[in-house]
């Protein structure tokens, strides 16, 4: 790697960080506004942006919604890539050379394969295509931030010894950040952490697993995104609120709606 990104000194700095997720270029303004550091996209949020089922979208939109965001704010964003639109480990490695130069300052690339009646790569397969991705990585002009998702706990495996083997098979082969969504336990959540030494991304916003950054941090946690929680949160309100107005003749969304003023305020002018 030619450089250190300002992304990954947010890894190498003291304590932990919030990495929202945005779901179009208004959402990653605000959040921008706010003061967040930097962005990761949602492949869930963008799918319903879109119209489509998590995992309809294709990689040409993938690819254009990335580039959107990435023009949309100065801050780095890191991509959710799922299972890098292929099952290879070379079809890993091209897709983190296809996105870097969209302009994303990393990405993730997971273990599930997308066939629920087989959802997890084997094991030698999984670290293979992480492998691959790293090397890719390495031979970029810029720099990269990888992370390695194992996602057991998303899809009826609840094996945390499994999790843990993986998250340190693919720190070894050159994952700058490890990552196991669905870790509902802080105990659980900081094994994780002890149990490798790179960073560990945890999600929040999944039921069952509310905690605050003070405990992630504790429990040894150095990034804390939310996935498709705040997109889901907003089509959520959307669709009490219409569902309102349809059934019940009634518009009481007026008194809960965001006011124009406070809403541009978090927009570039």
């Amino acid at each position: 790697m030619t450089n250190t990104s300002e992304f990954r000194k947010l890894h190498q700095a003291e304590g932990c960080f919030i990495i929202p997720n945005p779901w179009d270029v208004g959402t990653a303004r605000m959040l921008e506004s706010i003061g967040f550091r930097a962005l990761a996209t949602t492949s869930a949020g963008m799918a319903f942006s879109l119209g489509l089922r998590e995992g309809q979208a294709t990689r040409d939109q993938v690819l254009a919604h990335c580039a959107d965001i990435v023009s949309a704010t100065a801050l780095p964003v890191s991509a959710d890539l799922e299972n890098g639109f292929g099952h290879s480990p070379e079809s890993a490695a091209g897709t983190i050379v296809t996105v870097a130069a969209v302009g994303l300052a990393g990405g993730s690339l997971e273990d599930h394969t997308g066939d629920p009646a087989n959802p997890i790569y084997e094991f030698e397969h999984a670290v293979e295509r992480i492998a691959a991705a790293a090397e890719a990585r390495d031979a970029l002009p810029g720099d990269f931030v990888l992370t390695a998702r194992c996602e057991n706990f998303l899809w009826g495996r609840a094996d945390l010894d499994d999790t843990i083997r993986r998250l340190q098979a693919f720190e070894a082969a050159g994952a700058d950040v490890l990552y196991a969504p669905g870790l509902r336990d802080l105990t659980m959540i900081a094994q994780v952490c002890a149990a490798v030494t790179k960073p560990v991304n945890v999600v929040m916003g999944m039921p069952g697993a509310v905690f605050t950054v003070a405990e992630l941090a504790q429990a040894g946690v150095k990034r804390i995104s939310v996935g498709s929680a705040l997109a889901r949160l907003a089509y959520g309100t959307f669709v009490d609120a219409a569902r309102d107005m349809h059934e019940n003749g009634r518009f009481d969304l007026a008194g809960k709606a965001m006011g124009f003023a406070e809403l541009e305020g978090l927009l570039p002018d």
